[in-house]
């Protein structure tokens, strides 16, 4: 995949059925593929973060982002999978004499109004979060935004939250740049909250005593954070991280301050200890776990990264909780105190339930994973009603039972897979792989799939060099993988999974 002047051209027996050659036409970097037998010359860029798409994969006629999966349409460009919804840029070909040339910038193609876009009736979507987003993003750029009414509670508007504990809270990005595109013609309501459901009535109450009426209703009302409980918690100056305004709120604490604690050794934890230090504080982690993403990645894998972040001078106090915060020192539960101006806790979130029960729909128990239980086509137990994102508990066939996942790109997928179901565009059972990227300074994490724990993992490759495979799974059937410097085999074990091909030979 060397870079060429595809002004020169491109020979046609070079570019071979699914490969990608990447290039530049003056100083626009393009990318051509050729897929099922249709030769396309793309941007060569992602429009979700930028990354080179000549390191991508070709799969089911898409072009896959390699560093956060996004999907575009190859034939029109179309960004068909989140993260990524704007476009990619088209060009011309002609293809003669064995030779392949590039042209000029081609119209973007407007996606067709689905012809089940007048048959919606009212949709409702409770939730401006990913997935709530992402499922009225997608009906109005088939035609159908004027059916749709979200009502969300966050009143910043559409936003991408990854960005809140990574490059928005590290002083990377600007709060215009996490600005998502508002779906066309719907109607947006913000900063509203859905009281209550009426599903015999079809209807939704909201705060200030108004009802409206529903079809359709989707409940991505996401999840909240988990609140810490020792003596102090209470104080102004301890901080949860869930949506921007939370993030700004951490900024302005942080800018006056020199040093900051930092509970529990999650992703978003160990995120939130990263952004912090580019901001010139020095920050202690406390957490319960002994070794921090042990649960998903494995002791070897959470291993490094507590050394890569000790290696950028945070302190850890594995094992142990916070018992009080007096807003200037922790004192830990075996005594230990701990100086800090600021606290921030990111210990797990919890489903945000309350209106499907209040509703009666059918949830899981806690120790299933709890959430909203819904079919293999995202219905709940009342078949008018969809829950999307971080509630709902729906079936895997890949694990043959049903899990709920806490991911961003995740709740996206649903949300555009249900838009499409609801317009008609496909018929088939929700069926998308679970995928989450975590970012470490420089160190990068991409999962994907579904594991229930760590154990049986085979690596391959050098973990302390950050470029390895990390294979999970049961019963010699690999069901999840962590990957660092190996963005391509992500993509592989992604399209794998998607078409159900074997995956028993790595955990033997």
């Amino acid at each position: 995949m060397a870079e060429r002047n595809m002004a020169d051209g491109v020979a046609s027996q070079d570019l071979v059925e699914g490969a990608i050659i990447a290039g530049k036409l003056g100083d626009v970097d393009l990318v051509l593929v050729r897929s099922n037998g249709k030769v396309c010359a793309l941007a060569g860029q992602c429009t979700h973060a930028g990354a080179p798409l000549a390191e991508g994969l070709v799969a089911e006629g898409t072009l896959r982002c390699p560093w956060h999966h996004a999907r575009f349409q190859i034939e029109t460009g179309e960004a068909l999978g989140a993260p990524a919804f704007a476009p990619l840029d088209r060009f011309s070909v002609t293809e003669e004499d064995g030779l392949i040339r590039i042209g000029d910038l081609m119209p973007v193609p407007s996606p067709d109004v689905a012809a089940g876009a007048a048959d919606l009736g009212r949709v409702i979507i409770v939730g401006g979060g990913a997935a709530g987003h992402a499922c009225a993003e997608m009906l109005a750029r088939h035609g159908a935004g004027a059916s749709v009414t979200i009502l969300a509670q966050d009143p910043d508007g559409f936003y991408d939250r990854t960005a809140c504990s990574k490059q928005y809270l590290a002083g990377e990005a600007e709060r215009d740049e996490l600005a998502l595109p508002a779906p066309a013609g719907a109607t947006i309501r913000q900063g509203v909250t859905v009281t209550g459901i009426d599903a015999s009535a079809r209807t939704v109450r909201l705060n200030d005593g108004a009802t409206i009426a529903y079809d359709r209703l989707v409940l991505a009302t996401g999840a909240s954070p988990v609140a810490p409980d020792f003596e102090g918690a209470d104080r102004d100056d301890v901080f949860v991280l869930r949506a921007v305004a939370d993030a700004d709120a951490i900024v302005a604490a942080a800018d006056k301050a020199d040093s900051a604690i930092v509970i529990g050794s999650s992703y978003i934890g160990l995120e939130v200890a990263a952004s912090l230090v580019s901001r010139g504080l020095l920050v202690t982690v406390v957490s319960n776990a002994d070794v921090p993403l042990e649960k998903t990645a494995g002791r070897e894998i959470g291993s490094m990264v507590c050394r890569l972040h000790q290696d950028h001078g945070v302190v850890f106090h594995n094992g142990r909780s916070v018992r009080s915060w007096d807003g200037a020192t922790a004192i830990l539960d075996d005594g230990t105190q701990i100086a800090g101006r600021l606290v921030v806790a990111g210990i797990a979130v919890k489903p945000r339930i309350d209106l499907a029960e209040q509703a009666g729909l059918r949830c899981a128990d806690k120790s299933a994973g709890g959430g909203v239980v819904v079919d293999e086509f995202l219905r709940t137990s009342d078949p008018a009603i969809h829950a999307l994102g971080d509630i709902a508990h729906a079936p895997d066939s890949r694990l043959d039972h049903s899990i709920r996942v806490e991911h961003w790109v995740v709740a996206q997928r649903m949300g555009q897979w249900l838009a499409r179901h609801m317009l008609g565009l496909i018929d088939t059972p929700y069926r998308d792989v679970p995928f989450f990227w975590s970012g470490h300074y420089d160190v990068n994490l991409r999962y994907v799939g579904h594991a229930q724990s760590s154990r049986n993992a085979e690596i391959d490759g050098d973990v302390d060099r950050h470029n390895f495979c990390a294979s999970f799974g049961d019963q010699g059937e690999e069901h999840a993988m962590l990957t660092c410097g190996r963005d391509r085999a992500a993509l592989e074990f992604e399209r794998d999974l998607e078409r159900g091909a074997d995956r028993s030979a790595a955990l033997g």
